[in-house]
């Protein structure tokens, strides 16, 4: 018996979204997160201390269970999908009808949402991925939680915390499969360590301060800010440009010869202040088109 058929779950609850399984996803399994697992249509997650499950019904409405006697709660699941945030508005508020490449994006992702991550966890499990796929970073990440991360019900694990991290010996993080990845996790655990508070400060402040903040820490650099700050701090500013976005913004929008850096500047001018979101939709749309 798998581990999510153990558990005491409650009743499914609507969740007042209508989705294609193609979006869910992306939402879920697109890079933004690495805690989701589907099986048999189901998608199991966890964030902090929170289980969840999601699926979507035979007419595409997304619907949510949390265990019964757990620590999780429909309310954490609601907040973590960002129920209260009308994505709808934002979409209309990008710069499509002067964009058609941008408004292709939209049209193939209809509905896609960003969740909001814990901070911390959305700091870890971007230091693991430099230089590494999707599948890759999920790995390491499910082998932190099953060594070093607290129990949840179902034999399930918190990832571990950075004050926990702190005192993991490196090469029993590089057993995690992370690689050189051990060190910078390492040495921004110390880092954290003799800052208590350091992370809540950084995760309120506006855009350019907690990015600059960010940047200070070991194996941090402009691609892992940003990603951290669009998924773990909400901050729509944030425009990561990885492989993807390099490529989608070098060959729709002929930017051939850019830097990052460039780039990620004419992305926030050109998509404006909520870019982070265009960011997603134009990276949805290229791995797609690549997949084809």
């Amino acid at each position: 018996m798998s581990s999510t058929t153990a558990l005491a779950w409650s009743a499914w609850q609507p969740l007042g979204l209508q989705l294609t399984p193609r979006v869910l996803a992306e939402i879920l399994d697109g890079g933004q997160s690495f805690r989701w697992r589907q099986e048999d249509a189901v998608w199991t997650g966890l964030w902090s201390n929170h289980l969840a499950q999601l699926r979507l019904n035979p007419g595409g409405a997304l619907e949510g269970r949390v265990p019964s006697h757990g620590t999780s709660g429909l309310a954490a699941l609601r907040a973590y999908l960002r129920l209260d945030t009308d994505f709808s508005t934002l979409v209309d508020a990008l710069p499509w009808r002067s964009d058609p490449h941008l408004a292709a994006c939209l049209a193939a992702f209809p509905g896609l949402r960003l969740p909001k991550q814990p901070f911390g966890e959305t700091l870890l499990c971007f230091l693991c991925s430099a230089t590494k796929q999707i599948v890759q970073i999920k790995q390491m990440v499910a082998l932190l939680a099953a060594r070093h991360g607290a129990p949840l019900p179902g034999d399930h694990r918190q990832l571990p915390t950075w004050d926990a991290l702190a005192r993991i010996p490196e090469p029993d993080l590089r057993a995690c499969l992370l690689g050189f990845r051990a060190r910078y996790i390492k040495q921004t655990a110390l880092f954290l360590a003799e800052r208590p508070g350091w992370l809540e400060e950084t995760e309120i402040l506006p855009y350019p301060a907690a990015k600059a903040r960010l940047l200070q820490l070991p194996g941090v650099g402009e691609k892992v800010a940003d990603c951290v700050l669009l998924f773990g701090a909400a901050n729509l500013e944030a425009f990561p440009v990885d492989t993807w976005i390099l490529k989608a913004l070098t060959h729709r929008y002929q930017l051939s010869g850019w830097t990052p850096t460039q780039l990620a500047q004419f992305g926030r001018a050109h998509f404006g202040e909520t870019a982070g979101f265009a960011q997603q939709f134009l990276f949805a749309h290229e791995r797609a088109k690549t997949r084809l």
